[in-house]
């Protein structure tokens, strides 16, 4: 048994486009989650136009997912940061403040993509960043990082639920640590940067988390709290989480690199952070306001 969900930008979703849709592939009732928002129906079998289908709805700014019916609600959360629970890639905006936007924007732009090695790409990038004073790292985490819509309710609706919610990022803990306390993480992994007299070195603290670390952190968490891979749904957009997206029984991209997304079966790309919610059959009014 299978679930449909689709979601669109709140009053985007129309109740004829979803009936349509579940006569066409032989569904079951359908099931409102949110109003104009975000349906759901079951199906016996995937169906086989599933992917032109879809095409055709990112046309009208609909996602729609496919998952197996069981098991489909989480016990843990593995998140990426950057672009992911905020709105920015930190290190962009730390170049912008040592005066290396573009450069920067432009080798993260590819390493996200897949298209340079992630450890070699943020050596890189951190070398410019170096002589950049502790106050000014603070202030771009005070007044240039923002949150990503949905964040806070995602996490303290599962968390209410009993669920366990990691930050595991290729960034930095002086800005995870930060993300993980305000929106109620657990835990959180990342890379630390290294400063000598409050100012940056231009070097990061061996070993460096990448793809890899985040397979890890998933393995270790889930192993200390005695759950499954199959336990969580993870969410991430760049090139760096396509593994702990695809070992999670839930891997969603979310609003993420076109090679990244193409290897996901699962992609948010008009909703927000609330879309995991409605994947695991959450209604909007079992959510829990942040």
């Amino acid at each position: 048994m299978f679930t449909a969900t689709l979601i669109a930008a709140k009053t985007r979703l129309s109740p004829a486009l979803v009936e349509n849709l579940r006569n066409a592939w032989g569904g079951g009732d359908a099931l409102w989650l949110s109003p104009d928002e975000a349906a759901e129906f079951s199906l016996q079998a995937m169906p086989e136009n599933l992917w032109q289908v879809w095409e055709d709805l990112q046309k009208m700014q609909v996602d729609l997912m496919l998952q197996p019916t069981q098991g489909r609600r989480k016990k843990m959360l593995l998140a990426d940061m950057d672009c992911t629970m905020t709105e920015q890639e930190c290190i962009d905006e730390l170049a912008d403040a040592a005066g290396f936007g573009p450069h920067v924007r432009a080798i993260t732009a590819r390493a996200m993509n897949g298209e340079l090695d992630f450890t070699e790409a943020l050596q890189e990038r951190v070398k410019l960043l170096k002589g950049l004073p502790r106050g000014a790292v603070q202030n771009v985490l005070e007044t240039r990082i923002t949150y990503m819509p949905g964040g806070a309710v995602l996490l303290a609706t599962m968390k209410a639920h009993g669920a366990y919610t990691a930050l595991v990022s290729g960034g930095f803990t002086f800005f995870t640590e930060s993300v993980a306390l305000h929106l109620g993480f657990d835990e959180s992994r990342a890379n630390k940067l290294l400063f000598e007299n409050d100012i940056l070195t231009g070097e990061v603290a061996r070993p460096i988390l990448g793809r890899q670390a985040k397979i890890e952190a998933m393995d270790e968490i889930t192993t200390r709290l005695g759950l499954s891979p199959s336990d969580v749904i993870a969410v991430g957009d760049g090139a760096n989480d396509l593994g702990m997206l695809g070992c999670a029984g839930t891997g969603v991209a979310l609003h993420a690199k076109p090679s990244v997304a193409a290897q996901c079966d699962i992609r948010v790309n008009h909703g927000d952070l609330t879309a995991l919610l409605y994947l695991q059959g959450y209604s909007l009014d079992e959510f829990i306001a942040a």
